[in-house]
């Protein structure tokens, strides 16, 4: 892993930093001893231009528009696997075969059930709470109903935290749902899969037998593998640095929805959704895309572009092709806000300022119009990317955790505040 090195001098003082080189992407200088041989830090506000740690999970090459989850392409992954078979890719490292995949979903299958008692938790929320409010307590509360996650130093208690949090949390994501519309819980059915399972738990009533649309539930299971990791995003990283101080794993991922929460990150489908009813028609797009250009209008042009993606996002083109399967099935031939993405999308990828800045569409352009189809309310948008995003989190708090020499985050800063002073007495102040 270990390269050539970096040489550095700041004034008077010098240093040798090690170039480590990874599997795929760019070299990284090894500043780790930068302080003591220099007596400086690195300043990278966002931490855009810094490893944070050594990953074998999931790799992005943004210029080439590349996503791959422990290698393997993430349009493979879409077309070709189940969430569950994905689930199990990021938590080992390879695909399962035919008796390992039975084993592990039988096991997934059998830890969806909640305690009775969390029942409870939800009558202390009010029918108008947010549903991202509800997964973020509920998540977090359930260290207190397993208590035996805490010990994070066995690796069965580690095995055993995902799986209970990966099989129970859309349970609980569903469960919110129903109380915000006043709807009786649904409880999980072990005869489905993990996609049919959650739209059961969303949609089915008591009154009347609830028959799983084919159509829509793969399209669910490619939501989930596509939103099922993405490196060191911002929520992603939160949960590392939760777990990076021993906490139990329901609080890290419950740290990790709360930094999915912002708009920024889990809501942008949301906005985009919000930013077409705002257009309102084809002939607004015009006027709308002279407001973007204004850098002082105020006005941004939502689900495009990416911190990341300098090139179109690979999971944009698979739900694309997903959102067009999926209004077929319903029958949606005139969608307005469909109309209205697809026209917005050819003008600004044939418009020379959007064109140069590479702006090109991302994953939350058409996810939001899908989920809208399938009649999941835009309060459930984010909640449903923390569904499959805790397959991720809690890879990634399991390699964190299982990492020799693993330690505490501990960020730096540039001081611009008062230098040191003294205090006067209250009297002598001006």
């Amino acid at each position: 892993m270990t390269g050539t090195t970096a040489s550095i001098k700041i004034g008077e003082t010098s240093a040798e930093l090690p170039i480590l080189k990874g599997t795929l992407g760019p070299e990284v200088v090894d500043i780790r001893r930068l302080t003591h041989d220099t007596g400086v830090f690195t300043f990278d506000p966002g931490y855009g231009e810094t490893a944070s740690c050594v990953s074998k999970i999931t790799f992005i090459d943004g210029d080439k528009g590349i996503l791959l989850h422990r290698g393997y392409p993430i349009e493979q992954l879409a077309e070709h696997a189940s969430y569950p078979e994905v689930i199990y890719l990021l938590l080992n490292g390879e695909l399962p075969n035919k008796s390992q995949h039975e084993t592990f979903v039988n096991t997934l299958t059998n830890h969806t059930l909640l305690h009775e008692q969390i029942r409870n938790f939800f009558n202390g929320y009010r029918r108008d709470a947010h549903p991202m409010a509800i997964l973020c307590g509920t998540v977090g509360a359930l260290s207190a109903f397993y208590p035996d996650a805490n010990d994070i130093s066995r690796s069965e208690s580690r095995d055993l935290s995902a799986m209970r949090l990966i099989a129970k949390i859309p349970t609980i994501a569903a469960w919110a749902y129903k109380y915000t519309i006043g709807e009786p819980f649904v409880y999980p059915r072990n005869d489905l899969n993990y996609a049919e399972n959650f739209l059961s738990m969303m949609f089915a009533r008591p009154s009347e037998p609830y028959k799983v649309n084919q159509v829509l539930a793969r399209a669910m299971n490619r939501i989930l593998i596509l939103h099922a990791d993405h490196e060191q995003n911002a929520s992603t990283s939160t949960v590392r640095l939760a777990g990076s101080t021993g906490a139990n794993p329901f609080a890290c991922i419950a740290a990790g929805i709360a930094a999915l929460w912002g708009p920024a990150h889990g809501g942008a489908n949301e906005a985009v959704l919000k930013m077409l009813s705002r257009i309102g028609s084809k002939d607004n797009i015009p006027d709308f895309i002279s407001k973007v250009k204004d850098k002082n209008s105020g006005v941004k042009l939502m689900g495009f572009g990416h911190r990341v993606y300098k090139n179109f996002d690979p999971r944009a083109k698979i739900m694309q092709a997903t959102c067009h399967e999926v209004l077929s099935e319903l029958g949606i031939k005139d969608d307005p806000l469909l109309d209205l993405a697809v026209e917005l999308e050819n003008i600004a990828l044939s418009d020379d300022y959007f064109v140069q800045r590479k702006l090109y569409p991302n994953v939350d352009f058409y996810s939001g119009i899908i989920l809208k189809a399938m009649g999941i309310p835009t309060s459930m948008f984010t909640v449903l990317f923390a569904v499959a995003r805790t397959t991720g989190w809690i890879s990634q708090w399991k390699e964190m955790i299982e990492e020799p020499g693993q330690r505490i985050s501990r960020p730096r800063q540039l001081y611009m505040g008062s230098p040191q002073r003294d205090l006067l007495p209250l009297d002598k102040r001006s």
